[in-house]
């Protein structure tokens, strides 16, 4: 169990830095066989998870297919999806919904919903009665949720679990430093055997060595001014990886979601895509919808094509916001499928059931991440990344709907197999040099961490945004350059703390996003550029290879 007052053990099979979907689905999915340590530099459900409304897609119904949802998922990505992982992670949908209900998520259920299901005759009976609601970009009826705070009632139900298991130990309030690689000495590839965390309780690093160590700490939407991430969302794995010498790709196609509750005092508050899916219109502030003038698919086209709209109409008309008009749907109606967003609405003044609701985009996903397989297994031995973190291919140029739900939990059973497998045959290394700080003084200028991070997601914003051109690039470039070098200086010389630990690691994911958004010369999907408006005829990943 979590306490304020930490213990780390300098020893575990299994470490899991992150506590979202994906590092307890494999926490949970290798305890039997590993001890495994969890850890989460804040709270537990302080994760995009725990926020996530919208649901998990998966194929259930009869009337769905598997083609049809990798053909759905192939389109929304725009031609940079891998179909072999797009394939994998969509036949096993059904399977992760079925591991979930065992876990007793309690999603939502509708005794319309009777149908014969896909899933097996052993477990048809339980699933038939999940209710299926529809998303942008997809076909069909196929996302299943628990109303509108699904991602909630997955990280309850897990955590649950994880708290109650003999082999598993969540920790709160420790932040990873970096990660510990050693090269054989029969000189053969690097190997992951541990990661220096700071214990934010003694305020001290610790060296934790682990036959396994796996990244699941989400994406680094929280190197924008406005996002949907929580606070805690600065690409720490990505970083981490990256200075190990792992390959990260296509950093650059970072999704916005088209709607984001627009109100001063509403932080970070995303207003879920099956709104649209039950028939929620978008307006301009005089009334007028205006999404049929950019795709046929109107409000249910994917969010890259929703998100630039509203951009592009704010901007045309200098607005502030555009609206989601839900009210010519029954009252009762939208209370029961949307408790959430009614409630948290109506502390703002907003009847969702009789006003509109003023949204704008917001940084939301980082499609790109840490280069992986269909295991989560990533270019240094015994290293996993998982979740947002990884880089599978499932994404592409944009990801679609309630995708990155399933992708967590599809990988992290690949990378609990894996990690199972290798077991037996896997030591601890021999020693790991402890953390020195013996050259380094406390800090006496916190204001530098918190003024860099203001700029860092201001110029972001204005630069590497929903609409881009090289002159704005190039900008972001220059800064990033200088405040990289700032950051460094500062950080070799203070002690480490978890502002200037997630200050390091924003300015090195953003770096990654201006040069894979520089070196794509065309527009693809999340990647808009008025320079190079054209899409080329195949699409290539930008993949980045560190120089260490």
């Amino acid at each position: 169990m979590p306490s304020s007052q930490v213990t780390i053990s300098n020893d575990t099979d299994l470490l899991i830095i992150g506590s979202g979907a994906a590092g307890l689905t494999l926490a949970l999915r290798s305890a039997d066989f590993a001890r495994v340590t969890v850890l989460s530099k804040g709270s537990l459900r302080e994760g995009a998870t725990f926020y996530a409304q919208g649901g998990i897609a998966a194929v259930l119904d009869d009337a769905d297919s598997i083609e049809s949802h990798v053909e759905d998922t192939l389109v929304a990505g725009v031609g940079l999806c891998h179909r072999e992982i797009v394939e994998h992670i969509v036949s096993h949908s059904a399977a992760a919904v079925t591991w979930l209900v065992e876990q007793g998520v309690p999603f939502t259920t509708t005794a319309e919903s009777s149908a014969k299901r896909n899933v097996g005759e052993a477990v048809a009976d339980e699933l038939s009665s999940l209710h299926l609601t529809q998303e942008g970009g997809h076909s069909h009826r196929r996302i299943i949720h628990a109303t509108d705070a699904t991602g909630k009632a997955v990280f309850e139900a897990l955590q649950r679990r994880a708290e109650a298991h003999p082999n598993v130990t969540l920790l709160e309030g420790c932040t990873a430093v970096d990660l510990v690689t050693q090269t054989p000495e029969n000189g053969s590839e690097r190997v992951c055997v541990g990661v220096y965390v700071l214990n934010q309780a003694s305020n001290c690093v610790e060296a934790i060595k682990a036959r396994f160590v796996a990244l699941a700490t989400g994406g680094a939407s929280k190197a924008y001014l406005y996002t949907t991430n929580p606070d805690g969302a600065s690409g720490d794995g990505i970083a981490m990886a990256w200075r190990a010498g792992c390959r990260v790709a296509n950093m650059e196609f970072n999704q916005f979601h088209p709607t984001c509750l627009y109100h001063p005092h509403a932080k970070s508050f995303l207003i879920t895509e099956a709104l649209r899916g039950e028939g929620a219109q978008l307006e301009l502030p005089d009334g007028t919808r205006f999404m049929a003038a950019f795709d046929s698919r109107e409000e249910l086209a994917p969010r890259d094509i929703v998100a630039r709209a509203i951009d592009f109409e704010m901007k045309r008309l200098g607005c502030d916001c555009v609206y989601l008009n839900i009210t010519h749907k029954p009252a009762d109606f939208v209370r029961e499928h949307f408790p959430t967003i009614y409630s948290r609405c109506l502390e703002f003044g907003i009847d969702i059931t009789s006003d509109r609701i003023p949204v704008v985009p917001a940084a939301h996903y980082t499609c790109g991440g840490v280069v992986i397989n269909e295991n989560g297994e990533t270019d240094i031995r015994n290293l996993y990344a998982i979740g947002e973190t990884g880089f599978s291919g499932l994404h592409g140029a944009n990801r679609m709907a309630s995708n990155s739900l399933l992708e967590c939990f599809v990988v992290a059973f690949g990378a609990a197999a894996s990690i199972v497998q290798k077991l037996a045959t896997t030591e601890f290394a021999l020693s790991i040099n402890p953390w020195d700080e013996s050259r380094v003084s406390d800090s006496d200028d916190e204001v530098l961490v918190s003024h860099n991070w203001d700029e860092i997601r201001r110029f972001m914003w204005d630069f590497v945004g929903i609409v881009r051109n090289n002159k704005r690039l190039n900008r972001a470039e220059r800064r990033i350059k200088l405040l990289r070098e700032e950051v460094r200086d500062y950080y070799i010389k203070h002690k480490v703390t978890n502002d200037n630990l997630e200050l390091r690691n924003l300015a090195l994911v953003a770096d990654l996003m201006i040069r894979c958004a520089l070196s794509r010369k065309e527009s693809r999907g999340l990647h808009f550029t008025l320079d190079y408006q054209h899409t080329d005829a195949v699409g290539h990943d930008t993949i980045l290879v560190p120089d260490h």
